[in-house]
Protein backbone atom coordinates (compact mmCIF):
# COMPACT_ATOMS: atom_id res chain seq x y z
CA UNK A 1 0.00 0.00 0.00
CA UNK A 2 0.94 3.52 -0.95
CA UNK A 3 1.61 5.36 2.85
CA UNK A 4 0.37 9.01 1.95
CA UNK A 5 -0.46 11.98 4.19
CA UNK A 6 -2.11 15.64 3.53
CA UNK A 7 0.24 16.33 1.13
CA UNK A 8 1.52 19.80 0.17
CA UNK A 9 1.35 19.21 -3.39
CA UNK A 10 1.56 22.72 -3.83
CA UNK A 11 4.30 24.75 -2.53
CA UNK A 12 3.79 26.71 0.43
CA UNK A 13 3.84 29.96 -1.15
CA UNK A 14 3.40 31.44 -4.23
CA UNK A 15 3.57 34.91 -6.06
CA UNK A 16 -0.31 34.76 -6.65
CA UNK A 17 -2.08 32.77 -3.93
CA UNK A 18 -2.10 32.02 -0.32
CA UNK A 19 0.09 29.01 1.57
CA UNK A 20 -2.22 26.20 1.90
CA UNK A 21 -1.76 22.29 1.84
CA UNK A 22 -3.95 20.29 0.11
CA UNK A 23 -6.31 18.73 2.32
CA UNK A 24 -8.81 17.45 0.11
CA UNK A 25 -8.78 13.54 -0.54
CA UNK A 26 -10.70 13.95 -3.87
CA UNK A 27 -7.97 16.40 -4.73
CA UNK A 28 -5.44 14.29 -3.75
CA UNK A 29 -6.99 10.97 -5.73
CA UNK A 30 -7.27 12.41 -9.06
CA UNK A 31 -3.62 13.57 -8.68
CA UNK A 32 -2.08 10.69 -7.83
CA UNK A 33 -5.18 8.88 -9.96
CA UNK A 34 -5.69 6.46 -7.23
CA UNK A 35 -9.33 6.06 -5.23
CA UNK A 36 -10.54 8.25 -2.64
CA UNK A 37 -10.62 5.14 -0.49
CA UNK A 38 -7.28 4.35 -0.92
CA UNK A 39 -6.14 7.30 -0.12
CA UNK A 40 -7.97 7.40 3.25
CA UNK A 41 -6.72 4.29 4.20
CA UNK A 42 -3.21 5.25 3.64
CA UNK A 43 -3.77 8.55 5.39
CA UNK A 44 -5.23 5.99 8.43
CA UNK A 45 -2.01 4.16 8.28
CA UNK A 46 0.36 7.20 8.28
CA UNK A 47 -1.15 8.52 11.62
CA UNK A 48 -0.94 5.10 12.81
CA UNK A 49 2.09 5.01 12.32
CA UNK A 50 3.15 8.50 13.53
CA UNK A 51 2.06 7.02 17.36
CA UNK A 52 5.77 4.97 16.92
CA UNK A 53 8.20 7.88 15.67
CA UNK A 54 10.74 8.62 17.63
CA UNK A 55 12.26 11.38 15.82
CA UNK A 56 11.69 13.46 12.95
CA UNK A 57 13.98 14.42 9.93
CA UNK A 58 13.01 16.62 6.94
CA UNK A 59 15.18 15.26 3.74
CA UNK A 60 15.61 18.52 0.88
CA UNK A 61 16.32 16.19 -2.67
CA UNK A 62 17.80 17.79 -5.43
CA UNK A 63 17.00 17.56 -8.83
CA UNK A 64 17.64 14.01 -11.23
CA UNK A 65 16.91 10.26 -10.40
CA UNK A 66 21.08 10.27 -9.61
CA UNK A 67 20.68 12.55 -6.05
CA UNK A 68 16.95 11.36 -5.73
CA UNK A 69 16.78 7.84 -4.71
CA UNK A 70 20.07 7.80 -2.94
CA UNK A 71 18.21 9.74 -0.48
CA UNK A 72 15.02 8.41 -0.52
CA UNK A 73 17.23 5.02 0.32
CA UNK A 74 18.76 6.23 3.42
CA UNK A 75 15.88 7.83 4.25
CA UNK A 76 14.03 4.21 3.98
CA UNK A 77 17.26 3.01 6.27
CA UNK A 78 16.26 5.95 9.08
CA UNK A 79 12.46 4.94 8.91
CA UNK A 80 13.49 1.31 9.33
CA UNK A 81 15.30 2.46 12.69
CA UNK A 82 12.71 4.75 14.26
CA UNK A 83 12.52 8.41 12.68
CA UNK A 84 9.65 9.63 10.90
CA UNK A 85 11.10 11.04 7.71
CA UNK A 86 9.47 13.72 5.69
CA UNK A 87 10.63 14.39 1.57
CA UNK A 88 10.96 17.62 -0.06
CA UNK A 89 11.53 18.71 -3.48
CA UNK A 90 10.04 20.54 -6.31
CA UNK A 91 6.30 19.29 -7.21
CA UNK A 92 7.02 17.61 -10.31
CA UNK A 93 9.72 15.31 -8.64
CA UNK A 94 7.09 14.87 -5.22
CA UNK A 95 4.56 13.75 -7.89
CA UNK A 96 6.67 11.28 -8.86
CA UNK A 97 8.33 9.78 -5.42
CA UNK A 98 4.54 9.41 -3.98
CA UNK A 99 3.73 7.69 -7.10
CA UNK A 100 6.16 5.08 -6.65
CA UNK A 101 6.50 5.27 -2.70
CA UNK A 102 5.92 1.79 -0.97
CA UNK A 103 7.10 3.14 2.74
CA UNK A 104 5.72 5.55 5.66
CA UNK A 105 7.87 8.26 4.16
CA UNK A 106 5.96 11.49 3.86
CA UNK A 107 6.14 13.90 0.70
CA UNK A 108 6.13 17.62 0.74
CA UNK A 109 6.87 20.11 -2.11
CA UNK A 110 8.11 23.28 -1.42
CA UNK A 111 8.49 24.79 -5.27
CA UNK A 112 6.52 24.61 -8.01
CA UNK A 113 8.39 24.23 -10.94
CA UNK A 114 4.70 23.78 -12.98
CA UNK A 115 3.94 27.22 -12.61
CA UNK A 116 7.68 29.44 -11.72
CA UNK A 117 9.44 27.10 -14.43
CA UNK A 118 12.14 24.33 -13.97
CA UNK A 119 15.41 23.84 -15.77
CA UNK A 120 13.44 24.17 -19.34
CA UNK A 121 11.86 27.81 -17.81
CA UNK A 122 13.45 31.12 -18.35
CA UNK A 123 16.86 31.38 -17.82
CA UNK A 124 17.92 27.41 -18.23
CA UNK A 125 19.26 25.54 -15.47
CA UNK A 126 20.92 28.84 -13.61
CA UNK A 127 17.56 30.40 -13.61
CA UNK A 128 16.16 27.31 -12.61
CA UNK A 129 18.55 27.18 -9.56
CA UNK A 130 18.07 30.40 -8.61
CA UNK A 131 14.23 30.47 -8.35
CA UNK A 132 14.42 27.41 -6.42
CA UNK A 133 16.73 29.18 -3.96
CA UNK A 134 15.08 32.27 -3.61
CA UNK A 135 11.51 30.73 -3.57
CA UNK A 136 12.25 27.41 -1.95
CA UNK A 137 14.39 28.64 1.16
CA UNK A 138 11.23 30.34 1.86
CA UNK A 139 9.04 27.34 1.99
CA UNK A 140 11.65 25.19 3.67
CA UNK A 141 12.15 27.64 6.17
CA UNK A 142 7.51 27.48 6.75
CA UNK A 143 7.82 23.91 6.42
CA UNK A 144 10.17 23.06 9.34
CA UNK A 145 8.18 25.88 11.02
CA UNK A 146 4.90 24.28 10.72
CA UNK A 147 5.60 21.19 12.45
CA UNK A 148 7.27 23.32 15.06
CA UNK A 149 4.26 24.69 16.05
CA UNK A 150 1.72 21.99 15.73
CA UNK A 151 0.76 18.91 17.81
CA UNK A 152 2.99 16.98 14.83
CA UNK A 153 6.85 15.46 15.56
CA UNK A 154 8.73 18.70 15.54
CA UNK A 155 12.04 18.60 13.46
CA UNK A 156 15.77 17.73 14.41
CA UNK A 157 17.36 17.69 11.59
CA UNK A 158 17.61 18.66 7.80
CA UNK A 159 19.52 15.80 5.63
CA UNK A 160 20.08 18.38 2.33
CA UNK A 161 21.98 17.55 -1.02
CA UNK A 162 25.71 18.93 -1.02
CA UNK A 163 24.09 20.65 -4.20
CA UNK A 164 21.79 22.86 -2.46
CA UNK A 165 24.17 24.30 0.29
CA UNK A 166 22.27 27.25 1.14
CA UNK A 167 19.55 24.76 3.00
CA UNK A 168 22.37 24.75 5.82
CA UNK A 169 21.46 28.15 6.52
CA UNK A 170 17.88 27.66 6.85
CA UNK A 171 18.53 24.73 9.46
CA UNK A 172 20.64 27.01 11.60
CA UNK A 173 17.94 29.74 11.43
CA UNK A 174 15.61 26.91 12.53
CA UNK A 175 17.70 25.92 15.11
CA UNK A 176 17.95 21.87 13.74
CA UNK A 177 20.89 19.96 13.39
CA UNK A 178 22.55 19.62 9.42
CA UNK A 179 23.63 16.65 7.34
CA UNK A 180 25.24 17.60 4.10
CA UNK A 181 24.79 14.38 1.54
CA UNK A 182 27.17 13.80 -1.31
CA UNK A 183 26.15 11.68 -4.21
CA UNK A 184 29.53 11.80 -5.44
CA UNK A 185 32.44 9.22 -4.09
CA UNK A 186 34.77 10.43 -1.47
CA UNK A 187 37.49 10.30 -4.18
CA UNK A 188 36.07 12.93 -6.49
CA UNK A 189 34.77 15.26 -3.69
CA UNK A 190 38.60 15.01 -2.04
CA UNK A 191 40.57 15.56 -5.54
CA UNK A 192 38.24 19.03 -5.74
CA UNK A 193 39.34 20.00 -2.84
CA UNK A 194 42.38 22.08 -4.11
CA UNK A 195 40.42 23.99 -6.76
CA UNK A 196 37.85 24.85 -3.52
CA UNK A 197 40.58 26.45 -1.47
CA UNK A 198 42.32 28.27 -4.54
CA UNK A 199 38.61 29.64 -5.77
CA UNK A 200 37.78 31.03 -2.17
CA UNK A 201 41.14 31.78 -1.36
CA UNK A 202 41.46 30.26 1.47
CA UNK A 203 44.98 27.62 2.26
CA UNK A 204 44.28 24.42 2.64
CA UNK A 205 43.36 23.93 6.29
CA UNK A 206 45.09 20.10 6.05
CA UNK A 207 47.94 18.58 4.08
CA UNK A 208 46.28 17.91 0.59
CA UNK A 209 45.56 13.81 -0.49
CA UNK A 210 47.88 12.79 -3.49
CA UNK A 211 46.10 10.74 -5.75
CA UNK A 212 48.95 10.37 -8.34
CA UNK A 213 47.32 8.89 -11.37
CA UNK A 214 43.83 10.57 -11.40
CA UNK A 215 42.82 11.58 -15.23
CA UNK A 216 42.17 14.97 -16.01
CA UNK A 217 38.57 16.06 -15.68
CA UNK A 218 36.37 16.35 -18.96
CA UNK A 219 34.07 18.85 -18.77
CA UNK A 220 31.33 19.43 -20.57
CA UNK A 221 29.28 22.33 -22.19
CA UNK A 222 27.19 23.69 -20.24
CA UNK A 223 26.14 27.17 -20.69
CA UNK A 224 22.63 27.10 -18.76
CA UNK A 225 24.51 27.17 -16.16
CA UNK A 226 25.88 31.02 -16.43
CA UNK A 227 28.66 32.58 -18.51
CA UNK A 228 32.68 31.96 -18.13
CA UNK A 229 34.11 33.88 -15.45
CA UNK A 230 37.61 33.66 -13.96
CA UNK A 231 39.86 30.73 -13.99
CA UNK A 232 36.90 27.96 -13.29
CA UNK A 233 34.04 26.94 -15.97
CA UNK A 234 30.56 27.40 -14.44
CA UNK A 235 30.45 24.01 -14.12
CA UNK A 236 33.19 23.36 -11.88
CA UNK A 237 31.94 26.45 -9.73
CA UNK A 238 28.52 24.94 -9.31
CA UNK A 239 30.38 21.98 -8.21
CA UNK A 240 32.17 23.48 -5.58
CA UNK A 241 29.31 25.09 -4.49
CA UNK A 242 28.95 21.94 -2.07
CA UNK A 243 31.89 23.00 0.21
CA UNK A 244 30.14 26.09 1.05
CA UNK A 245 28.97 25.46 4.52
CA UNK A 246 29.99 21.72 4.53
CA UNK A 247 32.47 22.72 7.61
CA UNK A 248 29.08 24.03 9.52
CA UNK A 249 27.66 20.37 9.33
CA UNK A 250 26.69 18.52 12.01
CA UNK A 251 27.30 15.20 9.52
CA UNK A 252 28.57 15.02 5.92
CA UNK A 253 27.14 11.78 4.36
CA UNK A 254 28.68 9.83 1.76
CA UNK A 255 27.10 6.96 0.03
CA UNK A 256 29.88 4.73 -0.03
CA UNK A 257 31.92 2.51 2.63
CA UNK A 258 34.78 2.20 5.31
CA UNK A 259 36.38 -0.14 2.98
CA UNK A 260 36.10 1.00 -0.32
CA UNK A 261 37.72 4.20 0.25
CA UNK A 262 39.38 3.87 3.20
CA UNK A 263 42.14 6.24 2.68
CA UNK A 264 40.37 9.39 0.75
CA UNK A 265 37.88 8.93 4.07
CA UNK A 266 40.62 8.51 6.86
CA UNK A 267 41.76 11.91 5.38
CA UNK A 268 38.06 13.31 4.73
CA UNK A 269 37.72 12.99 8.16
CA UNK A 270 39.88 15.52 9.53
CA UNK A 271 38.32 17.83 7.36
CA UNK A 272 34.71 17.18 7.85
CA UNK A 273 32.59 15.15 10.10
CA UNK A 274 32.62 12.43 7.37
CA UNK A 275 29.92 9.82 8.24
CA UNK A 276 29.41 6.67 5.55
CA UNK A 277 26.22 5.44 4.93
CA UNK A 278 26.11 3.61 1.94
CA UNK A 279 25.75 1.57 -0.24
CA UNK A 280 22.04 3.33 -0.75
CA UNK A 281 20.60 0.37 -2.48
CA UNK A 282 17.52 -1.23 -1.76
CA UNK A 283 17.70 -3.23 0.79
CA UNK A 284 16.59 -6.29 -0.80
CA UNK A 285 20.13 -6.42 -2.91
CA UNK A 286 21.88 -6.32 0.45
CA UNK A 287 21.04 -7.33 3.93
CA UNK A 288 17.57 -7.61 3.36
CA UNK A 289 16.79 -6.05 6.65
CA UNK A 290 14.43 -2.87 5.67
CA UNK A 291 10.51 -4.42 4.61
CA UNK A 292 9.13 -4.42 1.24
CA UNK A 293 12.72 -2.11 0.10
CA UNK A 294 12.27 -4.04 -3.29
CA UNK A 295 13.69 -1.09 -5.61
CA UNK A 296 14.00 2.78 -6.24
CA UNK A 297 11.36 4.87 -6.03
CA UNK A 298 12.51 7.13 -8.77
CA UNK A 299 12.16 6.63 -12.29
CA UNK A 300 13.23 9.43 -15.14
CA UNK A 301 11.39 6.57 -17.72
CA UNK A 302 9.50 3.41 -17.48
CA UNK A 303 11.53 0.39 -17.40
CA UNK A 304 10.82 -2.34 -19.76
CA UNK A 305 11.06 -4.53 -17.21
CA UNK A 306 9.14 -8.06 -18.42
CA UNK A 307 11.05 -7.66 -21.73
CA UNK A 308 14.69 -7.73 -20.37
CA UNK A 309 13.85 -10.49 -17.69
CA UNK A 310 12.33 -12.73 -19.71
CA UNK A 311 15.34 -12.25 -22.21
CA UNK A 312 17.93 -12.70 -19.74
CA UNK A 313 15.96 -15.95 -18.67
CA UNK A 314 16.78 -17.34 -22.33
CA UNK A 315 20.58 -16.68 -22.11
CA UNK A 316 23.24 -18.64 -20.04
CA UNK A 317 25.09 -17.68 -17.06
CA UNK A 318 27.36 -15.07 -17.34
CA UNK A 319 26.90 -14.73 -21.03
CA UNK A 320 25.50 -11.40 -21.47
CA UNK A 321 27.06 -7.96 -21.94
CA UNK A 322 24.85 -5.11 -20.35
CA UNK A 323 25.59 -1.52 -21.72
CA UNK A 324 23.83 1.45 -20.13
CA UNK A 325 25.63 5.24 -20.00
CA UNK A 326 22.73 6.48 -17.15
CA UNK A 327 20.36 8.88 -17.01
CA UNK A 328 22.38 11.67 -17.75
CA UNK A 329 25.27 10.84 -19.93
CA UNK A 330 24.77 11.00 -23.63
CA UNK A 331 26.94 9.22 -26.36
CA UNK A 332 27.70 11.42 -29.37
CA UNK A 333 26.58 9.69 -32.85
CA UNK A 334 29.95 8.78 -33.63
CA UNK A 335 30.74 6.84 -30.15
CA UNK A 336 27.49 5.17 -30.23
CA UNK A 337 28.41 3.35 -33.21
CA UNK A 338 31.70 2.54 -32.12
CA UNK A 339 30.20 0.94 -29.48
CA UNK A 340 27.18 -0.43 -31.70
CA UNK A 341 30.47 -2.15 -33.68
CA UNK A 342 32.32 -3.38 -30.36
CA UNK A 343 29.11 -5.25 -29.61
CA UNK A 344 27.96 -7.04 -32.53
CA UNK A 345 32.16 -8.03 -32.97
CA UNK A 346 31.94 -9.44 -29.37
CA UNK A 347 30.13 -11.95 -30.28
CA UNK A 348 28.41 -11.79 -27.00
CA UNK A 349 24.69 -11.47 -26.19
CA UNK A 350 24.18 -7.92 -25.24
CA UNK A 351 21.16 -5.37 -23.19
CA UNK A 352 21.61 -2.04 -24.52
CA UNK A 353 19.67 0.85 -22.66
CA UNK A 354 19.52 3.39 -25.65
CA UNK A 355 17.24 6.38 -24.43
CA UNK A 356 14.61 7.73 -26.27
CA UNK A 357 16.82 10.99 -27.03
CA UNK A 358 19.48 8.99 -27.86
CA UNK A 359 17.95 6.62 -30.32
CA UNK A 360 18.29 8.74 -33.40
CA UNK A 361 22.19 8.83 -32.56
CA UNK A 362 22.28 4.37 -33.30
CA UNK A 363 23.31 3.29 -36.93
CA UNK A 364 20.06 2.86 -38.95
CA UNK A 365 18.09 -0.64 -38.69
CA UNK A 366 21.11 -1.77 -36.38
CA UNK A 367 18.45 -2.76 -33.95
CA UNK A 368 16.06 -4.63 -36.44
CA UNK A 369 19.73 -6.20 -37.73
CA UNK A 370 20.96 -7.60 -34.58
CA UNK A 371 17.83 -8.50 -32.86
CA UNK A 372 19.36 -12.08 -32.78
CA UNK A 373 22.06 -11.31 -30.74
CA UNK A 374 21.09 -8.60 -28.86
CA UNK A 375 17.88 -6.52 -27.30
CA UNK A 376 17.92 -2.43 -27.22
CA UNK A 377 15.30 -1.15 -24.85
CA UNK A 378 14.58 2.47 -23.81
CA UNK A 379 15.09 1.35 -19.97
CA UNK A 380 15.31 -0.92 -18.01
CA UNK A 381 15.34 -2.31 -14.17
CA UNK A 382 19.24 -1.98 -13.86
CA UNK A 383 19.55 -3.15 -10.50
CA UNK A 384 17.88 -6.67 -11.18
CA UNK A 385 19.39 -6.70 -14.53
CA UNK A 386 22.73 -6.40 -12.95
CA UNK A 387 21.91 -9.14 -9.77
CA UNK A 388 20.94 -11.37 -13.33
CA UNK A 389 22.93 -14.44 -13.09
CA UNK A 390 23.32 -14.24 -17.04
CA UNK A 391 24.99 -10.65 -17.26
CA UNK A 392 28.88 -11.16 -17.20
CA UNK A 393 30.24 -7.54 -17.53
CA UNK A 394 28.72 -3.94 -17.12
CA UNK A 395 29.78 -1.70 -19.68
CA UNK A 396 29.20 1.79 -17.95
CA UNK A 397 29.57 5.72 -17.75
CA UNK A 398 30.88 5.04 -14.13
CA UNK A 399 28.49 7.40 -12.98
CA UNK A 400 28.05 6.71 -8.90
CA UNK A 401 25.06 5.22 -8.25
CA UNK A 402 26.24 2.77 -11.20
CA UNK A 403 29.52 2.05 -9.97
CA UNK A 404 28.31 1.74 -6.52
CA UNK A 405 25.23 -0.68 -8.05
CA UNK A 406 28.12 -2.83 -10.09
CA UNK A 407 30.30 -2.77 -6.70
CA UNK A 408 27.23 -3.91 -4.81
CA UNK A 409 26.22 -6.67 -7.03
CA UNK A 410 29.81 -8.00 -7.49
CA UNK A 411 29.22 -6.73 -11.87
CA UNK A 412 32.91 -6.46 -13.42
CA UNK A 413 33.13 -3.14 -15.33
CA UNK A 414 33.99 -1.61 -18.91
CA UNK A 415 34.51 1.70 -17.76
CA UNK A 416 33.75 4.33 -20.80
CA UNK A 417 33.51 7.64 -18.80
CA UNK A 418 32.55 10.66 -19.91
CA UNK A 419 32.70 13.77 -17.88
CA UNK A 420 33.51 15.09 -14.23
CA UNK A 421 33.20 12.30 -11.56
CA UNK A 422 33.02 9.29 -13.66
CA UNK A 423 36.54 10.23 -14.52
CA UNK A 424 37.57 9.43 -10.98
CA UNK A 425 35.15 6.83 -10.85
CA UNK A 426 36.60 4.74 -13.38
CA UNK A 427 40.01 5.07 -12.64
CA UNK A 428 39.43 3.36 -9.06
CA UNK A 429 37.23 0.87 -10.91
CA UNK A 430 40.32 -0.43 -13.00
CA UNK A 431 43.76 0.88 -10.79
CA UNK A 432 42.43 1.02 -7.30
CA UNK A 433 39.56 -1.66 -7.09
CA UNK A 434 40.67 -3.66 -9.90
CA UNK A 435 37.17 -4.99 -10.76
CA UNK A 436 37.07 -3.50 -14.45
CA UNK A 437 38.82 -2.18 -17.16
CA UNK A 438 38.63 1.20 -19.23
CA UNK A 439 39.16 1.58 -23.03
CA UNK A 440 41.70 3.40 -24.60
CA UNK A 441 40.37 7.01 -26.55
CA UNK A 442 42.11 8.28 -29.41
CA UNK A 443 43.52 11.94 -29.80
CA UNK A 444 39.20 12.84 -30.22
CA UNK A 445 38.51 11.18 -26.94
CA UNK A 446 36.64 8.29 -28.29
CA UNK A 447 37.37 4.44 -27.28
CA UNK A 448 36.72 2.71 -30.77
CA UNK A 449 35.42 -0.54 -31.23
CA UNK A 450 38.36 -3.06 -31.20
CA UNK A 451 39.02 -1.30 -28.07
CA UNK A 452 36.04 -1.98 -26.28
CA UNK A 453 34.97 -5.35 -27.96
CA UNK A 454 38.97 -6.28 -26.67
CA UNK A 455 37.96 -5.13 -23.07
CA UNK A 456 34.84 -7.44 -23.27
CA UNK A 457 36.80 -10.14 -24.34
CA UNK A 458 39.18 -9.85 -21.47
CA UNK A 459 36.60 -9.32 -18.38
CA UNK A 460 34.42 -11.97 -20.15
CA UNK A 461 37.04 -15.03 -21.05
CA UNK A 462 40.83 -13.23 -20.68
CA UNK A 463 43.26 -14.50 -17.79
CA UNK A 464 42.67 -10.84 -16.67
CA UNK A 465 39.25 -11.63 -16.01
CA UNK A 466 39.43 -14.09 -13.35
CA UNK A 467 41.07 -11.90 -11.50
CA UNK A 468 38.39 -8.68 -11.85
CA UNK A 469 35.94 -11.52 -11.16
CA UNK A 470 36.95 -12.76 -7.99
CA UNK A 471 37.20 -8.92 -6.81
CA UNK A 472 34.04 -7.76 -7.99
CA UNK A 473 33.06 -10.86 -5.72
CA UNK A 474 34.94 -9.54 -2.89
CA UNK A 475 33.79 -5.79 -3.12
CA UNK A 476 30.37 -7.30 -3.17
CA UNK A 477 30.44 -8.66 0.17
CA UNK A 478 32.35 -6.24 1.50
CA UNK A 479 29.90 -4.09 0.26
CA UNK A 480 27.14 -6.08 1.90
CA UNK A 481 29.22 -6.31 5.20
CA UNK A 482 29.54 -2.74 5.69
CA UNK A 483 25.41 -1.98 5.54
CA UNK A 484 24.27 -5.05 7.33
CA UNK A 485 24.04 -4.98 11.51
CA UNK A 486 27.32 -3.95 13.17
CA UNK A 487 28.57 -3.10 9.77
CA UNK A 488 30.57 0.34 9.21
CA UNK A 489 27.69 1.92 7.30
CA UNK A 490 25.33 0.51 9.83
CA UNK A 491 27.29 2.02 12.56
CA UNK A 492 27.21 5.77 11.42
CA UNK A 493 23.39 5.35 10.26
CA UNK A 494 23.02 4.12 14.18
CA UNK A 495 25.06 6.79 15.87
CA UNK A 496 22.99 9.18 13.70
CA UNK A 497 19.44 7.77 14.76
CA UNK A 498 20.95 7.79 18.56
CA UNK A 499 21.55 11.49 18.87
CA UNK A 500 18.48 12.01 17.31
CA UNK A 501 16.54 10.25 19.82
CA UNK A 502 18.08 12.10 22.89
CA UNK A 503 17.04 15.00 21.31
CA UNK A 504 13.64 13.73 20.87
CA UNK A 505 13.50 13.57 24.12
Amino acid sequence: MKVLSELDLDPLESSQKSNSIVKSNIELSLLLRVSVVEVRQCLTLFREMEKEYKAHVILLAYHGQGHINPMIQFSKRLAAKGIKITITSTLSNTISMIKSASTSIKFESIYNDHTEGGVAGPGGFKGFLDRFQSTGSINLRKLIKKYQVSEEMPVKCLVYDANIPWASNVATEMGILRAAFFTQSCAFVASCYPMNCELSGVAPSIPLLLMPGLPELRIPNLPSLGPEMGHFPPIIRFILSQFDNSEKADWVLFNSFNKLEEEVINWMSRLWPLRTIGPTLPSIYLDNRVKDDNDYSFNIHTPNTGDCMKWLDSKAMGSVVYVSFGSAASLSAEQTAEVAKALVHSDKSFLWVVKPSEESELPTNFTQENSEQGLVVKWCPQLAVLAHNAVGCFVSHCGWNSTMEAISLGVPVVAMPQFLDQMTNAHFVEHIWQMGVEPKTDDKGFARSDEISSCIREIMHGQRGVEIKKNAVRWRAFAKEAIDEGGSSDKCIDEIVARLLVLGH
